[in-house]
């Protein structure tokens, strides 16, 4: 685990102890700096849009209603980071109900997984199947390729200690709200179509049928990002 991950975890008040079956997952990405897309990609994204409107199912912000916690927080992942973005809302929530007594019910979460984080809402065999790593260039710790998603268990292995609650799968069961970028997810998308030879119809069908279970695909990150601050959910720069 890198010094910087250290002082995350410590100042987080978990100790480097109880995430140390963590270390290896938490990965270093390359990407450019947090939520800054190039104009050009923003160009791209917004000629899209008409096709993403033209998808068989409609979109689903059902999710908007179940934020009803005392307590609202939407951390903005836009980055992989190592899953740093999404762990800091398994650490708000093992903090808010040890130091404020706050129950299950009183928190609302929000993990919105857009730009370049897309990637966290795969599961582990779309990371393998397609190299997600070495085609985004992300790196771990010792320089090497990330083969596995680092916000899900390693095929065959469980998370010990703390680092299970912080794990994307857990925090959604136990009720976190995830939500992927439309927009970025036709990179995904493009992944599939390259490596399988299929049309754009069947590699987003393939793509989507390998999402997390339970994260809920959304017209872009920033409009996820709105809908839940004006929920009442308090934004967090996840990363």
């Amino acid at each position: 685990m890198s010094s910087a991950r250290r002082t995350f975890f410590k100042q987080a008040g978990l100790g480097v102890g109880a995430l140390a079956a963590a270390a290896t997952p938490l990965l270093a990405d390359s990407a450019t700096p947090a939520g800054r897309p190039t104009r050009s990609e923003l160009l791209a994204a917004a000629a899209h849009w008409d096709e993403l409107q033209q998808q068989a199912e409609p979109w689903d912000t059902s999710w908007a209603q179940k934020i009803t916690g005392k307590y609202k927080a939407m951390f903005d992942v836009p980055e992989v980071e190592g899953g740093v973005g999404v762990m800091r809302a398994g650490i708000w929530q093992r903090q808010y109900a040890d130091v404020l007594k706050a129950k299950p019910a009183d928190l609302s979460t929000v993990i919105v997984i857009r730009h370049a984080g897309i990637v966290l809402a795969m599961n582990q065999e779309f990371w393998t199947t397609y190299n997600v790593g070495k085609n985004r260039k992300i790196k771990d710790d010792d320089g090497k390729t990330m083969r596995f998603n680092p916000v899900l268990p390693r095929p065959g292995q469980e998370p010990a200690g703390g680092a299970a609650g912080l794990m994307l799968d857990t925090l959604i069961k136990g009720g976190a709200i995830a939500l992927g970028c439309g927009l970025a997810f036709r990179s995904v998308v493009g992944l599939v179509q390259k490596q399988d030879k299929l049309d754009a119809s069947a590699a987003r069908a393939k793509a989507m049928s390998m999402l997390v279970p339970g994260v809920i695909m959304q017209p872009s990150g920033i409009f996820a990002d709105v809908m839940a601050q004006e929920a009442g959910c308090v934004f967090v720069n996840a990363v």
